[in-house]
Order: C-alpha cells, then sequence, then structure tokens
C-alpha cells in the first residue's frame, strides 16, 4: 500500500496523505522544518501541535525525545494511544512554543514498515479546522487537492476513531481527547 509514500516523503518539503492504523492523516517527515511547516500552513494549525508517529522508541529518541519520557510510556504501543511527552526548544518547529508532542508507535505492519524507512512522521487528521475527518482518499482529495504531493488509498475508514491523545501528570492520566482507546480515570 505504501510502496511510494516512502520514496515521496524523502523528497524535502513533502507532505502527504496516508491511512493511518487510525484515521486518514496528513504526514510529512518530522525531521523536515519545511515539511512540517507546510503542513502546519496547509491545516492552519498555529500552536496546535500535530502527532509524531514512528516505528520505535528509538526513531523518538533520534527525533530529540528523551528516553526517561519514553520508557516511562512504552507500555501503551504499539497502538491508537498518543501521549504528550515534554520537549525542549531544539523541537520548537514541531512543538510550536507548546515544549511536549503527542507521540505514539501505531499498529499495523504495513504503516510500520513506512515508518522504518522515513523515520517519526509528523501526522495530523485530513480534515480542514471545525470539519470531519476524511474517511476516504476522495474526501481528503476534496479538502486538499494539489496542496498536498501525494495520496495514499486505504480503503474506508468510516468508523475508526482518531488517537485518543493523554498527558501523565504526577502519575495521574489526563484525557486531552478521548478517541478508540477508552481510559478509565
Amino acid at each position: 500500500m505504501f510502496t511510494d509514500a516512502a520514496t515521496q516523503l524523502a523528497t524535502p518539503g513533502a507532505i502527504g496523505v496516508i491511512p493511518t492504523d487510525t484515521v486518514y492523516g496528513v504526514v510529512a517527515r518530522a525531521s523536515d522544518p519545511a515539511a512540517v511547516q507546510r503542513l502546519y500552513a496547509l491545516k492552519d494549525r498555529n500552536s496546535k501541535p500535530g502527532t509524531i508517529i514512528a516505528a520505535s522508541l528509538q526513531q523518538l529518541e533520534a527525533l530529540g525525545l528523551k528516553h526517561r519520557y519514553l520508557t516511562n510510556v512504552q507500555q501503551y504501543w504499539p497502538g491508537p494511544l498518543s501521549v504528550i511527552i515534554p520537549c525542549g526548544p531544539e523541537l520548537e518547529y514541531l512543538h510550536q512554543g507548546k515544549h511536549g508532542l503527542a507521540v505514539r508507535l501505531p499498529a499495523g505492519d504495513e504503516l510500520q514498515a513506512l515508518l522504518v524507512q522515513t523515520g517519526p512522521l509528523l501526522t495530523s487528521s485530513a480534515n480542514h479546522p471545525a470539519q470531519p475527518t476524511a474517511t476516504t482518499m476522495q474526501e481528503a482529495q476534496d479538502y486538499f487537492g494539489p496542496e498536498v504531493d501525494f495520496y495514499v488509498d486505504g480503503g474506508d475508514l468510516s468508523g475508526h476513531q482518531p488517537s485518543t491523545i493523554i498527558r501523565i501528570v504526577d502519575d495521574a492520566i489526563e484525557v486531552i481527547r478521548p478517541g478508540a482507546v477508552t481510559i478509565e480515570i
């Protein structure tokens, strides 16, 4: 499914739409500041960082996230649960001054294989602000048309929910966004 996506994402500044293990997402290589800026401009996301998906904790560490934070939450992965991890000023182009990023290791062999090739990807749901998330490639194309470089068709994702986003504060879990995983508090 992702045969050409890795090649497309290797182009500096490239963004595309792919099916993740949850919903369709607009993606950019997280290590490419120009692509990240382009994704945020497309989605009109100011001071609202996206989610980083990666194949492994090592990829997240290589991006600049601290080992100690990642090992404390690794039991939640792989799967549709994103955890906000603190990060420093070197990743400001990703966190937009929030000093934290939602990160996760997604499920799905094909998506994992793509992430092994591309490294971590910044992702945001395939929609415009306050609009429903695209559930088909056609809906994503209707939103973005030629503003993205490529589309990967993953079929109809109706009924799929975005990842649940949590933050852990003093050993307590705070649900930032409910989603595919139900957290009992």
